[in-house]
């Protein structure tokens, strides 16, 4: 497969840093991609491989061995009879995000099984094997299953992939630098998984004409002819090998001070950096910057761009707070530590030419300024959110009416598609879903011998007794729809700023489980869908606090609009629909219609779909018509005044009654 050249790619300059590192370097855990769509992401992780020195294998070794040290349970590379190794290029193996436990970390080979072979030697390797000594990629890292996240976090910490599954019992080594690529816009990391990457980037498309103009330029002309495109660039591509081949080799002789090691120790301690894993990398990273640099010593200028790599996703942050680094701030710690210069080894290279990581890689800044609007606007304010605190938890009782026992992503639900084998019962259906191997092919030994005795010659056979289906342990996320009043009837100041609490105080719980969230706004003529359902919780909390209010009430509007939203989440996931509003609907959505009373058939609709609801009831003052409440009873759904639970200082964690 012809993947486009790592040296013709533009500009991104501390992407590619981080990628050689990791090439020089494996154990520094590989590189965490975050970005744009489009913005090389993916074509950079696969160009990799071309530039990396060949390894030594056996063609025909599933393990990836390496030859002075061969797996124990490797029959090839153990074979007294074993081919001699040659120069093979660095895996390159793509985790999908639909993949099974069995794909992964391997699963019984059942046609040698079949066949008689022992359970133990009847192993068939999984994309952890292929991966070993190479890289394992996965694109949309953060849409990983949970269930493969553990699997992946087991096997980061140990270097080891042990197998306890359908009568295996074995381990082979899964040393792999990790790359995974991602976009914000579809929710976060684990904070487990997100520390194992060693590295990280944000990166984002160029925002120079001339730039981009020659990103198409060559993209075009790859894809004409990819053969043609790639002999352009075979001199720089083989220099940048020959590069990384002299860094791999000096790597080991490359020293850093103790003076650096309390550099980066101190760096650490002044960005709240938790993980320890954090100073480990950051001196592994200034090694092997200066390792690329053919330098015999790191610099303190190794130090501050192994710092712009490594620190800014652990530093301790709260929700919603975007992963990141205060440059500034690196550069006074960096003056204000001063620590000896290194001496330059004699022949050390200039540094001039090279691409400083840490330029750039700040996210690109957002707009949170206020409304800015056009004359339709003039009339619309954007209020602050208040300021959360504990408070009581709100059970519903409905809220997983239809999935009992689940509770957010990280609930478990047992006999689901996806997830842990729990155990295997015998099958009811011709056709299993999913098979137990290991738990059939035994039933079938023993039935064998049952019949036949021990030492039958009789040839092994399953039939449909014998099959076995696995129960698994899966999880699901649940989605949260916010529906909030925007209208002039929420305009008091204080009101509006206690509903932005409470929703963003629900977001925060929204983070903590990795639920989905979508949002609907409605003020003035119409409603509107914020933001379509996303784990990505972080655009749900900007899109809220710049959320104007006022205008009219389209109530009825908001309501077929949270219908449709619902329709269509499909039931991969468990809905819940919090509405905040007075009630006090003004805008029909037909001319001449009762906007009071499609409110209502709308609320008995969604309570027909069996949806859980929540109505946070917003209305203040003596006089109160109490219509929050009857569209709560509509839609068989609770109803709360905002008083009940603190006006200035909302904090609503939604739970499911277990």
């Amino acid at each position: 497969m012809n993947y486009y050249p790592f040296s013709a790619i533009v500009g991104q300059p501390q992407l590619k840093t981080a990628l050689l590192l990791c090439a020089v370097d494996t154990s520094l855990g590989g590189v965490l991609i975050r970005g744009d769509k489009g913005s090389a992401k993916s074509t950079a992780a696969r160009a990799l491989t071309a530039v990396l020195p060949a390894i030594d294998r056996i063609s025909a070794c599933a393990f990836n061995c390496a030859p002075a040290s061969p797996c124990g349970i490797c029959a090839v590379c153990n074979h007294p009879d074993a081919p001699a190794a040659q120069a093979a290029a660095v895996p390159f193996v793509t985790l999908p995000l639909g993949a099974t436990e069995d794909r992964v970390l391997g699963t019984l080979d059942l046609e040698r099984a079949l066949q008689g072979g022992q359970l133990q030697r009847a192993f068939q390797p999984g994309l952890l094997a292929a991966a070993h000594r190479g890289i394992l990629y996965i694109d949309e890292v953060n849409l990983l299953a949970d269930h493969l996240v553990d699997v992946l976090l087991d096997v980061a910490a140990m270097g080891v992939n042990s197998v306890q599954r359908e009568g295996l019992s074995l381990s082979h080594p899964a040393r792999f630098t990790l790359i995974g690529t991602m976009n914000l816009e579809e929710g976060d990391l684990r904070p487990q998984l997100l520390d194992r990457f060693g590295l990280m980037v944000e990166v984002v498309a160029p925002r120079e004409k001339a730039q981009r103009a020659e990103v198409v330029r060559r993209r075009i002309a790859f894809e004409a002819d990819p053969s043609a495109f790639a002999a352009l660039w075979d001199g720089p591509q083989a220099a940048l090998r020959r590069q990384l081949h002299t860094a791999q080799q000096l790597l080991p002789q490359v020293a850093l001070s103790d003076a650096l090691l309390e550099l980066i120790s101190h760096l650490c301690c002044e960005f709240e950096v938790a993980s320890l894993r954090a100073d480990i990398v950051m001196h592994k990273a200034a090694r092997a910057l200066a390792a690329l640099d053919g330098r015999m010593a790191a610099t303190p200028d190794d130090v501050r761009n192994a710092a712009a790599l490594v620190l800014p996703h652990r530093r301790r942050r709260k929700p919603f707070e975007q992963p990141g680094l205060d440059h500034d701030k690196l550069d006074r710690l960096m003056q204000d530590a001063s620590p000896p210069a290194e001496p330059e080894p004699s022949g050390a290279q200039d540094e001039s030419g090279r691409d400083t990581p840490g330029e750039g890689g700040e996210p690109a800044g957002s707009d949170n300024s206020e409304n800015s609007g056009g004359e339709e606007n003039a009339q619309q304010q954007v209020f602050a959110a208040a300021a959360a605190a504990v408070a009581p938890q709100i059970s519903i009782d409905n809220l997983r009416a239809a999935d009992a026992g689940m509770a957010g992503r990280r609930s478990n639900a047992a006999d689901a598609e996806r997830g842990r084998v729990l155990r295997a019962l015998p099958n009811v259906d011709a056709n299993p879903g999913s098979l137990a191997l290991g738990a059939t092919l035994r039933s079938a030994a023993l039935r064998h011998v049952a019949q036949h005795g021990a030492q039958s010659a009789e040839p092994l056979t399953v039939v449909k007794a014998d099959l076995q289906r696995q129960v698994k342990l899966g999880q699901r996320a649940s989605l949260i729809l916010f529906v909030v009043d925007a209208s002039a009837s929420m305009a008091a100041q204080r009101r509006m700023e206690a509903v932005k609490g409470a929703v963003l105080s629900l977001l925060t719980d929204a983070y903590q489980r990795r639920d989905e969230v979508a949002v609907i706004g409605f003020g003035g003529a119409e409603a509107t869908l914020l933001l379509a359902p996303t784990r990505s919780v972080d655009r749900a909390e900007q899109d809220l606090r710049e959320l104007p209010t006022g205008g009219r009430t389209p109530l009825p509007h908001a309501l077929q609009l949270a219908l449709t939203t619902l329709s269509q989440a499909g039931a991969h996931c468990a809905p819940l629909l919090i509405l905040l509003s007075d009630g006090k609907a003004n805008v029909a959505l037909s001319e001449g219609g009762d906007a009071w009373r499609e409110s209502l058939a709308l609320a008995e609709q969604l309570a027909a779909t069996g949806v859980a609801a929540l109505v946070l009831d917003t209305e203040s003052g003596y006089l109160r018509l109490g219509r929050a409440a009857q569209l709560a009873q509509a839609m068989g759904a609770e109803c709360l005044g905002l008083e009940q639970l603190g006006a200035d200082n909302l904090a609503l964690t939604v739970r499911g009654r277990i």
